[in-house]
């Protein structure tokens, strides 16, 4: 049986309404995603036309510390540090820059 809930018999209804919400929220997330990836593009044009350093570890270790720190759970800490190392790597290598 596939994981498609369009294939399984007798989905529970519980289960369907969930799914849509996490769809919805991988929706968003997506976006939100492509949104952080244009504007440091935005950036990184800027940085590199006005000769400022691309990369700053620092302003980077600073971001995680404040969303470790913001963050309400139940993502634990070190799961918001993991979350925005992968984002700025993935950031890196999407804008040719890692």
């Amino acid at each position: 049986m596939s994981g498609d809930s369009s294939t399984e018999v007798g989905v529970d209804s519980v289960i369907a309404e969930l799914r849509e919400e996490i769809s919805a929220t991988d929706d968003k997330l997506l976006s939100a995603v492509n949104r952080r990836l244009e504007l440091a593009r935005r950036m990184f044009e800027h940085k590199e036309a006005s000769g400022i350093p691309i990369l700053d570890a620092g302003r980077e270790d600073a971001m995680v510390a404040r969303l470790a720190a913001a963050n309400p759970g139940p993502l634990t800490a070190e799961g918001v540090e993991g979350l925005f190392r992968y984002v700025l790597e993935l950031t890196k290598r999407e804008l040719g820059r890692g």
